[in-house]
């Protein structure tokens, strides 16, 4: 692909690898910037919105047709960059309410739930991103898209779609003003059965989670 090629597809907002682009660059660095914990009281509401967002994108990835890659084999990247930081930010800001449960296959029949963390989940998308982005800022649009694409099926895209349902049925407890239930030691290294998590769950208040997230109801105002 030519410089001015290059140059006309970065330049054109109508064109479908611009316009991923642009909404997976968006997600990443909204996503860094609320990790840094400037504004703790919104950061739900902002990752439910990002989140929201990346999944449109990853619908259009979904709904194309499949990409294929100009190379054969797929330029080697060096080293990923380290998300460590952004994932025990993260951590530590949605505590109590990092870990979840998460059913991986809705069509596997009789699958138990399983412990995730949205600071995992979160760290993990934007590695999977900023692979395909460092494809893009080389020039190598079609190795980007198809990134995208592929791991969007793989990965990304059900741990977005995992994450999402969690931070909507967060703030839908909230704005409901409905207790939520605490999964009192549960952790992402056990496996621990439905029924297990019934005898573990215990009441958490709702003033304990909204007024952190700066979130109150009219029953809690009142």
């Amino acid at each position: 692909m030519s410089d001015a090629t290059l140059h006309a597809v970065a330049q054109d907002p109508d064109n479908f690898a611009v316009q991923i682009a642009d909404q997976i660059e968006s997600f990443i660095v909204v996503v860094t910037e609320v990790a840094k914990g400037n504004e703790p009281n919104s950061a739900v509401p902002f990752l439910l919105l990002e989140v929201s967002q990346l999944l449109l994108a990853g619908g259009r990835l979904g709904a194309h047709e499949d990409i294929v890659p100009d190379e054969r084999y797929e330029p080697d990247l060096g080293a990923e960059p380290d998300v460590d930081d952004l994932r025990e930010r993260f951590a530590v800001m949605l505590d109590p309410i990092d870990v979840y449960n998460e059913v991986f296959d809705p069509y596997e029949p009789r699958k138990p739930p399983v412990a995730c963390r949205i600071s995992d989940d979160l760290a993990d998308i934007v590695t999977d991103l900023r692979h395909g982005l460092a494809h893009y800022r080389a020039g190598r649009t079609s190795e980007a898209l198809w990134w995208w694409q592929f791991s969007y099926f793989s990965n990304w895209g059900s741990t977005a779609s995992a994450t999402l349902r969690a931070l909507q049925s967060l703030l839908a407890h909230v704005r409901l003003d409905q207790p939520l239930q605490e999964l009192d030691g549960l952790d992402t290294d056990e496996a621990i059965a439905e029924s297990d998590l019934a005898e573990e769950a215990g009441k958490v208040m709702l003033e304990e989670i909204a007024g952190p997230l700066g979130l109150r109801t009219s029953s809690t105002a009142t």
